[in-house]
């Protein structure tokens, strides 16, 4: 706190990606801060609070300031500049309410708080109200020299610093005129920037450098990169003529980068739109550069100019894991996709199970909410206590083996989540489901009927395990069967509720 009474506006620099390249002094103050305040685009996710959370404590105040535009319309009636200005000006306000209160505010920041960062438009207008002090960071520009290994400048070599937003004949006009240079602000851009490298005569030594220091880290030959293929957060890196002799060590470390970068990602989707899906799953998507699922799947997915999708039948798992894990062999980062969860009767097994023939692709596997939790959700808790999983699909195992399943569950008094009960080919086995089960369970057993829960067919029924009947069930259906304590009883809405007491009879 300052001598005045009031909190002091720390602008902090978190380096290019890597926590670890997060100074000693920023680490500190981000840990010691009562408010810790970022930047997001409206889907929430922040690149800056995600390098600085291994430095972060239990019960921080968070600001998440979120740009009301970044590059689409707005219908603001000063346009894209007037809603930018007014979103400032907002922030500015919340954050002005913690430093009047005596709380200090670490504003965290990307690179250097005042190197093309965000943290400025705060600072111009706090500075004047209350104390404000920057903490500088290593720069994107910093980290990409470093890990091409090539020297930004030496000697009496001048270096230019240039956005990408500039209009191409002007940008190719300063890159002629320099010995070294760095265009950031990419993305969009980089149709234009590229174009530029060319008419500048300069293109076939430059390189482009994207979230460097992160995971997702990608080093290549400037002529090289796919327009479509580049994010916001890249740049790219003309190195001065004295450093041209190291550019086959810079060609070396692109290579060893291509080969670590690929990876495979099993996400799960959840039963239907984005507002069932984790952050982290949604992150991943938005990261990667092949999605690879089942067709309705991929679907779901928002089409991205710089993606990849890769469609294929829902018969086929054990061939969409290998051509997954090849893409990541090549070095692409994968999101193979499910409904639900991934680890459920899903892609992750399938996956894990090729990957293990060879072991030279990292997998992981991020969860997603389960069509049982979502179905079960709609109707109250009827897996309040111990449930079991069963897929009545008999195409990856005998109808035997399904129905001792059936029974064991049933005599166990487990209350049962149902997958695949029925298909277009599959119009028996939910009838002849229900007779093993009864052979243990009430004819009143409640069974919920959930159909396309978070859909736009979403339907839900609950119905007595005898009246249980193969007409109201198909492929898109997952039953629940209460166990010998699941109740059914009126809600206050009118609603049929359904749940299994957590507490077992005596």
């Amino acid at each position: 706190m300052s001598s005045n009474g009031k909190g002091t506006l720390f602008g902090v620099g978190l380096g290019p990606g890597d926590p670890e390249l997060v100074t000693i002094k920023a680490a500190r103050l981000i840990e010691r801060a009562e408010v810790i305040a970022y930047h997001s685009a409206r889907h929430g996710r922040s690149i800056a609070r995600s390098v600085a959370e291994p430095y972060l404590r239990p019960g921080q105040i968070e600001e998440a300031l979120v740009y009301p535009v970044t590059t689409e319309d707005t219908d603001h009636p000063g346009g894209y500049q007037g809603a930018i200005d007014e979103f400032y000006a907002d922030c500015a306000a919340r954050l002005a309410v913690h430093l009047d209160a005596g709380r200090d505010v670490v504003l965290l920041a990307e690179g250097d708080p005042l190197f093309y960062g965000s943290y400025m438009h705060m600072h111009k207008r706090l500075a004047g109200r209350f104390r404000a002090e920057v903490i500088p960071g290593v720069t994107s520009v910093s980290g990409a020299s470093a890990m091409l290994g090539l020297p930004l400048a030496e000697r009496d070599e001048v270096l230019t610093v240039l956005p990408g937003t500039l209009p191409p004949d002007a940008l190719a006009e300063r890159l002629a005129a320099t010995d070294a240079a760095a265009v950031l602000k990419l993305g969009r851009t980089f149709e234009g920037v590229q174009h530029a490298f060319e008419k500048a005569g300069r293109l076939d030594e430059a390189w482009y450098v994207e979230r460097v220091t992160t995971d997702r880290q990608r080093l290549r030959p400037l002529a090289e990169v796919d327009p479509d293929s580049v994010p916001y957060f890249s740049l790219a890196l003309l190195p001065g003529p004295a450093g041209s002799d190291l550019r086959a060590d810079a060609s070396g470390a692109a290579a060893a980068d291509d080969a670590q970068r690929g990876e495979v990602v099993v996400v799960g989707l959840g039963p239907a739109g984005r507002e069932w899906m984790t952050p982290e799953a949604q992150a991943a998507l938005s990261t990667a550069d092949d999605l690879v699922g089942y067709g309705p799947y991929l679907a779901r997915i928002p089409d991205n100019p710089r993606q990849r999708k890769h469609a294929s039948d829902n018969r086929v798992e054990a061939e969409r894991a290998e051509f997954a894990l090849d893409l990541a062999r090549r070095g692409a980062k994968v999101a193979v996709v499910s409904s639900g969860d991934p680890g459920v009767f899903a892609m992750a097994s399938a996956v894990l199970e090729v990957a293990a023939q060879r072991s030279d692709v990292p997998v992981r596997v991020l969860p997603g909410l389960t069509a049982a939790q979502a179905v079960a959700s709609r109707v109250g808790a009827p897996l309040g206590h111990d449930f079991c999983v069963l897929s009545l699909s008999d195409r990856l195992k005998p109808w035997e083996v399904i129905v001792e399943r059936l029974r064991a569950a049933a005599a166990a008094d487990l209350v049962m989540a149902i997958y695949n009960p029925a298909s277009r080919s599959r119009t028996w086995q939910v009838a002849a489901a229900r007779d093993a089960v009864l052979e243990h369970r009430s004819p009143d057993t409640p069974v919920v009927i959930g159909r396309d829960v978070g859909g736009p067919e979403e339907s839900i029924k609950v119905v007595r395990l005898a009246d249980l009947d193969q007409s109201d069930v198909d492929m898109r259906c997952l039953l629940l069967i209460g166990s010998s304590t699941t109740r059914l009883v009126g809600g206050a809405d009118g609603r049929e509720v359904v749940f299994t007491p957590r507490r077992y009879p005596a």
